[in-house]
């Protein structure tokens, strides 16, 4: 039994030296272990509260961002309407000008024209009368029938016009 009671007291020696000496450091080793574990589920917590803000700041900054390009895209549209108006009302504005423009030059053209033709159609006139006449009087029979004729024609006039008086006068 003596044996019995030396490994007992062994045991227990044993027991209090591991109490004494193990168990701290082991302690300490698990504490820090354990507070380690906490700071990064603490570290964690907060990467994802973080996280979580940067994602909703995200969210938040693509909705801006969509807000202010749909009224972008809409002031665009407006402003691009505006533009087209003008643009047309100016078209129209420089086709009515032109329009009037052309209008006035085809009517200087057109007067220009008519001037230039009755001119021509006034020499023209002139010639053939003139070819007529020569005709006529180049030809002695026909220079008498005219004649004749302009007096037959002078005496079947009033005879009291003094015309009519001083051509009898002078043919008699």
């Amino acid at each position: 039994m003596a044996v019995i009671i030396a490994e007992l007291v062994g045991f227990v020696v044993m027991l209090i030296v591991i109490y004494r000496l193990v168990v701290p450091i082991v302690s300490r080793m698990v504490r820090q272990r354990q507070d380690e574990v906490q700071r990064l589920v603490e570290e964690a917590d907060e990467a994802e509260r973080r996280l979580d803000e940067a994602q909703k700041r995200f969210d938040s900054a693509v909705a801006e961002a969509r807000d202010e390009a749909s009224r972008i895209r809409d002031d665009a549209r407006v402003e691009a309407t505006r533009i087209r108006e003008e643009l047309t009302e100016q078209a129209e504005r420089e086709i009515e000008r032109i329009k009037a423009r052309s209008e006035e030059q085809l009517a200087a053209e057109r007067d220009q024209t008519v001037r230039r033709l009755q001119a021509e159609i006034g020499g023209q006139a002139l010639q053939l009368a003139e070819q007529i006449v020569v005709e006529h009087l180049s030809d002695e029979r026909r220079r008498s029938a005219t004649v004749d004729s302009f007096l037959e024609n002078l005496e079947g006039l009033p005879h009291g016009s003094a015309a009519a008086a001083g051509v009898q006068g002078g043919r008699a």
